[in-house]
């Protein structure tokens, strides 16, 4: 088998597109949720403590000087980054939920009586049947 028919095998599995359809999906989801954070959550919360823009806060480390840029130690845009985290996590974390909520109701749905059960609700009917006959 070629390498190049190899790959074709490997590309078009059904985990590989799955794959590459979820991590588009992720990239468009972080965009969102970045937006989400930086243009609805970060303001009003900037503004209750006292009209701060989270991405201006920073450290400076060392002063520009000349045409060398000053060194800062940018903490607000990583509290940013820490809250666009935490979104995305939590929103994966609600999704994969449900979706194992969804599995098990499933499962529980289509899984068919084993031939144990089976042999037991026999068993239990003829006992049943046997205490109502005097």
């Amino acid at each position: 088998m070629s390498v190049l028919s190899e790959f074709k095998a490997f590309a078009v599995k059904g985990n590989v597109v799955d794959m590459a359809v979820g991590i588009i999906i992720g990239a468009a989801f972080g965009k969102i949720v970045s937006s989400f954070v930086g243009d609805v959550i970060m303001p009003p919360i900037g503004l209750l403590i006292g009209g701060v823009d989270f991405s201006d806060l920073a450290v400076t480390l060392k002063a520009a000087e000349g045409t060398a840029p000053a060194v800062m130690l940018s903490y607000g845009k990583f509290l940013q980054t820490v809250l666009d985290f935490l979104i995305v996590a939590f929103a994966i974390f609600i999704g994969v939920k449900a979706i194992n909520k969804l599995k098990t109701a499933e499962a529980v749905a289509v899984a068919p009586p084993s031939k144990e059960q089976e042999l037991l609700g026999e068993i239990r009917d003829l006992l049943k049947a046997q205490q109502r006959q005097p």
